[in-house]
């Protein structure tokens, strides 16, 4: 497995198109935007930067690394001869089911599907293909260059062969493959969200403020990072995504995402990608994040 796709040059898209090039394949980069483009590459050489600042690669590296980019704008001439196509678009179930069928006609018979869904079934994915057999998830952690963890997601069809060549790659990329069955949420948003959910529930029941709700969970949990400050990393909108599908799955009251993250993503507040959401970022608080998600 030499050539990879990556659909979709958002956060996790360039994350994943930097890690799988940092580690020698040749990556395709596609996004139907030429803008999205040039800001996800723009991001991938600001990332390997701060890893030259920290010593963790060489100038070299960095150049190796943006050599094996080449982008795209038409989804057909990224995938001609891709061995694995990893969609990382929005998490939206019309548009991946779109994507993938798309790609299951253009894609070469050999090649592996796989899609960085955080909560979508991976079987209802690849129902919509040819080769359910070779459909897959790969839930990469944000931010992709640092965080070790790849969920790996087995569909009901997905074959042993397949699982077992993305656990095999997961591992060449430095990264933990864990594998996991095709439940809503999985297993990481299955835990992560409903915390999330309630320390707004919290919020938005007058029980402590958005500072305090975070240091108890930091000094008292040994948290890095607040579950309200996460929201607004990963983005409140895909929170609420995420929530809306485990609530759809499982008819489970306790998945309901509370009304105060519905009212807020109606309201642009979507966290650090808008400027705002639990916490107000300015350009510079801003850069202060992200730098503080790469040590």
């Amino acid at each position: 497995m030499k050539n990879i796709t990556v659909i979709g040059a958002g956060t996790m898209g360039n994350g994943i198109a930097h890690t799988f090039a940092q580690s020698g394949f040749k990556v395709n980069l596609v996004d139907i935007s030429q803008e999205a483009l040039d800001r996800g590459l723009a991001t991938i050489a600001k990332n390997l930067d701060r890893m030259i600042a920290k010593e963790k690669i060489t100038a070299l590296d960095r150049e190796e690394t943006l050599g094996n980019i080449t982008s795209y704008t038409q989804l057909t001439d990224g995938l001609k001869e891709a061995d694995l196509i990893v969609e990382a678009a929005t998490e939206n179930l019309e548009l991946k089911l779109k994507i993938f069928k798309d790609i299951d006609q253009a894609a070469p018979s050999h090649c592996i599907l796989a899609t960085n869904t955080s909560s979508i079934s991976i079987t209802q994915i690849a129902a919509v293909t040819t080769r359910p057999e070779q459909v897959i998830g790969m839930h990469f952690m944000n931010p992709v260059p640092i965080m070790k963890l790849v969920e790996i997601i087995r569909g009901y069809s997905t074959s042993d062969e397949v699982t077992r060549t993305i656990m095999e790659l997961s591992q060449k990329l430095g990264k933990t493959p864990t594998e996991v069955n095709d439940y809503p949420g999985f297993v990481a948003n299955r835990i992560l969200m409903p915390m999330i959910n309630e320390a707004i529930e919290t919020l938005y029941n007058g029980v402590a403020g958005v500072q305090e709700i975070d240091t108890v969970m930091k000094l008292g949990m040994a948290h890095p990072m607040g579950p309200l400050q996460l929201a607004d990393f990963i983005g409140l909108d895909v929170c609420l995504s995420i929530l809306n599908v485990m609530h759809d799955g499982f008819k489970n009251p306790k998945y309901a995402p509370c009304p105060l993250l519905v009212n807020m993503v109606m309201a642009g507040k979507k966290g650090v990608k808008s400027g705002e959401g639990f916490y107000d970022y300015s350009e510079s608080r801003k850069a202060e994040v992200v730098s503080e998600s790469f040590k």
